[in-house]
């Protein structure tokens, strides 16, 4: 069930209630400046109220776009995504795209994680044929790694055997 707001209806106009409820939501996670607008609004804050404590915000840098993308790249790196995965799933969440670009890049070595990702799902040894190369590579694909980064994890290059 979703934690409610902590704000009156009589107090959707006031602008430090307003500010009190996004701290509150903050202190939890790191909001976007869209989210964290949308789900005051749908709390029954006034428009008007809300776009200027969401400007306050990231005026005082405690709401930043930038900083949310990097640590969502982080965590999901750590689950073992790609960077395909987690741009799409940033640009779903209405993030820039200059952002997630430098998110991804600033992000850990995909090869290397793509590595890590497979020998902690398939074991040390590396696919000894074809149609294990494959559906190792498949397996990477789905988690959002490149295909070359897929093709380094695999050993899997163009060349013919």
């Amino acid at each position: 069930m979703a934690a409610r707001l902590p704000i009156r209806p009589e107090a959707a106009a006031d602008p430090q209630a307003v500010r009190a409820a996004a701290l509150t939501l903050l202190a939890r996670r790191d909001w976007l400046a869209g989210e964290l607008s949308a789900k005051l609004l749908a709390a029954g804050c006034d428009g008007e109220v809300t776009a200027g404590v969401i400007a306050d915000l990231v005026r005082e840098r405690l709401l930043n776009d930038a900083r949310y993308a990097e640590h969502y790249v982080a965590s999901r790196a750590e689950r073992g995504q790609g960077p395909l995965r987690i741009a799409a799933d940033l640009a779903s969440r209405g993030v820039p795209r200059e952002l997630i670009e430098a998110a991804v890049a600033a992000g850990p070595d995909w090869r290397a994680l793509a590595g890590a990702v497979r020998r902690r799902k398939f074991g040390a040894q590396p696919p000894d044929s074809w149609a294990e190369k494959v559906r190792q590579a498949r397996f990477l694909q789905y988690r959002g790694f490149s295909s070359d980064d897929t093709r380094a994890a695999t050993g899997a290059d163009l060349e013919t055997d």
